[in-house]
């Protein structure tokens, strides 16, 4: 049998590793685990692995990560997998896989394929409440929603902050989220645009103060308003259509979307350009003259506060 585990969740990807190994171990002990890694071990290395019938056991459990790095295996992986031994299981770990390559094709037709996808928003607020449920503690959904939205949508990083704030109190409330969690600056920026046009000065330029005591800088953020700047004019763009398929034909998360479609409804294509002309501008200007970085992007704030 084998396996191919991909995706970029890291995290349920590592998981499932975790499963099968520990589920194989039981049964067989660990000397009958081999584990090879594709940037060190040749093609001949990794063939001869799979082949090789199993020491003083029934079974023998391969583990290849990213065996793909090495040209000649992933050239030869249909020969391979018709050599893999009766009595030895293959995992092909690849985290990334170029779907164009015949290498992606075969390993999907001839394995056991399995991918781990990233959770959009609304996954993983649903994912963090089940969680915190199996770990005893208790978590609501609007409160789930709001550590998203702090500390972004890598789900190991939440996982570690939900680790974190239940060995405070297993009972995460609102209160202990903006206690021990810090707001991904990528979080911020949303937050600071959405100030920003809602007109709320105040906030707008207590957010970008909060960035630059967290040592953020001026062209740190101006990127984060350009990627930001960059899905508000394709979800505006996309008005049209459904979150789903802005996602899929953008290439953007699709919580990204849905949060974006509520800034996007209330400006018109001209005035998301001139944002990006404005910005583009600024990012010159800072290039190529002498002027104060922080003076200049608090003004570009104001401006968008007042249009």
């Amino acid at each position: 049998m084998v396996i191919t585990l991909t995706g970029a969740n890291n995290l349920l990807l590592k998981r499932e590793l975790d499963k099968l190994v520990a589920g194989f171990v039981q049964q067989y002990d660990e000397l009958a685990l081999e584990r090879l890694d594709g940037e060190d071990a040749v093609f001949d290395q990794l063939h001869a692995s799979v082949q090789s019938l199993p020491f003083l056991s029934a079974k023998k459990m391969v583990i290849l990560s990213r065996p793909g790095a090495q040209k000649a295996f992933a050239e030869n992986i249909e020969h391979l997998l018709a050599d893999v031994a009766e009595t030895n299981e293959v995992i092909i770990v690849e985290p990334k896989l170029d779907k164009r390559l015949s290498y992606y094709k075969t390993l999907k037709k001839k394995t056991d394929f399995r991918e781990f996808a990233e959770l959009d928003g609304h996954g993983l607020a649903t994912w963090a409440t089940g969680y915190t449920k199996e770990q005893g503690g208790g978590l609501t959904a609007a409160d789930a929603r709001l550590l998203v939205d702090r500390v972004g949508l890598n789900q190991q990083s939440l996982q570690h902050e939900l680790d974190k704030l239940l060995s405070y109190d297993p009972h995460i409330t609102r209160a202990t989220i903006e206690l021990l969690t810090d707001r991904t600056p990528q979080s911020t920026i949303f937050e600071l645009l959405d100030a920003a046009f809602n007109g709320n000065t105040a906030r707008a330029m207590a957010l970008y103060r909060e960035q630059r005591a967290l040592k953020v800088e001026p062209q740190a953020i101006i990127a984060m308003l350009a990627w930001q700047l960059h899905a508000l004019v394709l979800v505006k763009a996309g008005a049209h259509m459904p979150a789903e398929t802005i996602a899929r034909e953008a290439k953007l998360n699709p919580f990204v979307v849905r949060k974006t479609q509520a800034l996007a409804h209330a400006l018109t294509p001209e005035h998301c350009k001139r944002l990006v002309r404005d910005l583009l501008r600024l990012d010159q200007q800072l290039k190529t003259t002498a002027i104060d970085a922080d003076e200049a992007l608090q003004l570009y704030l104001l401006k968008l506060t007042n249009s």
